[in-house]
């Protein structure tokens, strides 16, 4: 028996990770008998106290689940608090993370008595992204070729949470003895979702301006990113750049100290780019933004998108006609 801390930032993620654990919990149970589930903005945290405090009846434990527990104050999470200090043998008490910042005086009490934590947040780095959409797959019992494997991770983005309907759909239609490739999925995807800010400045630092712009649409698309985001994206890319132009920085250790960020590999990167756009270049990218961001409140009579797909363009070309 235990106490269980569900977090992540997509809230069909963390429905299937609850999903999966109290499935897991509750076995061959009853589950009408053994979960008690707390949902919505009415339910306090006392009457969640009350119900792990109870003893299970005709079954082996009783399962407590308490949604959304970021909304509660410090002040409110304290009855809460006080039973995770001595808590029931019998009870499995599941905390589902959501509706603000968990309250520290709460995490700070689940991590004094080993709560388990299943983050169900995805991996950020393009790899380990791969790996675990191949996990998915691989927990769904399906099997997938690699060329199919890099086709639903371009197409998912950063939208994560489309990958278990995908998932669903695609053990429904071909069950599991079929491995997948990517004529199997391909008629499955529809539009792509977004992506990761990185994906856009990677893109426009190798000048690869088709791709630039191909991931800018699929940003401010199924992305739901406002021009302006974008542009605080590549502002944010570009002043970083700025601050090592006549900084003398020459290696990784030199560039981070200036940018104020640990010795890396984003250190390291930030430094090649700047070698390759001098500060002729960082400058030329400033102005190129300072422009399309006087363009995007009304200086020229463009449509938003077009502004930002001059814009991106243009960056691109500044690494590009280097190379």
């Amino acid at each position: 028996m235990g106490v269980h801390l569900i977090s992540g930032d997509d809230e069909s993620l963390v429905l299937t990770g609850l999903t999966e654990l109290v499935h897991r919990l509750v076995g061959a149970g009853d589950r009408a008998l053994m979960v008690d589930d707390f949902d919505g903005p009415d339910y306090e945290l006392r009457a969640v106290v009350d119900a792990a405090q109870t003893p299970p009846f005709l079954t082996d434990c009783r399962v407590v689940v308490a949604r959304a527990v970021g909304r509660f104050s410090a002040d409110e999470v304290a009855p809460l608090v006080s039973y995770l200090a001595d808590p029931l043998p019998t009870t499995e008490l599941v905390l589902v993370a959501g509706g603000g910042r968990l309250a520290k005086a709460l995490t700070d009490a689940a991590k004094r008595i080993g709560a388990l934590t299943v983050d169900t947040a995805p991996p950020s780095r393009a790899k380990d992204r791969s790996i675990w959409v191949e996990q998915q797959f691989a927990a769904a019992s399906l099997r997938i070729d690699g060329a199919a494997l890099n086709a639903v991770g371009g197409w998912m983005g950063e939208d994560a949470g489309r990958l278990q309907s995908l998932v669903d759909t695609l053990v429904s239609t071909y069950g599991t003895a079929h491995k997948l490739h990517v004529a199997d999925i391909q008629p499955f995807l529809g539009e792509a979702g977004g992506v990761p800010p990185w994906d856009l400045t990677d893109a426009i630092d190798r000048g690869d301006t088709t791709l630039s712009l191909m991931l800018l649409h699929r940003m401010m698309g199924s992305g739901d990113r406002h021009p302006l985001q974008v542009m605080a994206i590549l502002h944010g890319h570009y002043t970083k750049l700025l601050k090592l132009d006549g900084s003398n920085a020459r290696d990784e250790s030199s560039a981070a100290q200036v940018l104020g960020i640990k010795p890396g590999f984003p250190a390291r990167k930030a430094l090649d780019q700047y070698r390759k756009l001098s500060g002729t270049g960082v400058t030329r990218a400033i102005g190129l933004l300072a422009q399309a961001d006087l363009d995007l409140r009304g200086a020229k009579d463009w449509p938003e998108s077009l502004v930002m797909e001059v814009l991106v363009a243009r960056l691109s070309k500044l690494t590009g006609g280097r190379r």
